[in-house]
């Protein structure tokens, strides 16, 4: 199954990463249809390498029309937030259609702090790090589709049980 091989992954190439978007609020027990993964990265040589490795093992391929490669030039990836409003990092698996991983390169929270706050669930005993509620309650705030404003509500009622 392409989501255990994905976070089995990250965790054999020891990636610094946390789930984040619907599959998260769907391990914090939120009923929620996605197929993408949404996660965000520490933003070190080392650690993208690390992504680069994974997404190799993977197959994984750039969304873009840009080598896997570029995922790890800071500054390219900088200058493309900036110049071209470049979100996230997408890449997708021949294997499975309609399925992205989307690396979130500068999240509105810092990734240090997010990590700290980290809940870890074990998945198919794999380890997916994921973000803590009140993280995944800001990051939704700061996108605010539809969806996310649904996600927020649920993720509140959670929050207060």
């Amino acid at each position: 199954m392409f989501y255990i091989d994905l976070f089995a992954a990250l965790d054999r190439f020891h990636v610094q990463y946390l789930l984040i978007g619907g599959l998260a609020v769907t391990l914090h027990g939120v009923e929620r249809a996605t197929m993408d993964v949404d996660i965000t990265v520490a933003l070190t040589p080392t650690n993208l390498n690390a992504l680069i490795a994974t997404a190799k093992e993977l197959k994984l391929s750039p969304v873009l029309p840009v080598p896997l490669n570029a995922l790890k030039d800071i500054d390219q990836l900088k200058k493309w937030h900036q110049e071209r409003h470049l979100e996230a990092f997408a890449l997708r698996t021949a294997d499975v259609a309609g399925v992205t991983l989307d690396v979130l390169l500068f999240p509105p929270i810092e990734f240090e702090g997010m990590a700290q706050r980290a809940v870890e669930f074990n998945v198919g005993g794999v380890p997916v790090r994921t973000a803590a509620i009140n993280d995944l309650i800001a990051l939704k705030k700061a996108v605010g589709r539809p969806v996310d404003l649904s996600d927020i509500e649920h993720l509140q009622r959670i929050k207060a049980l």
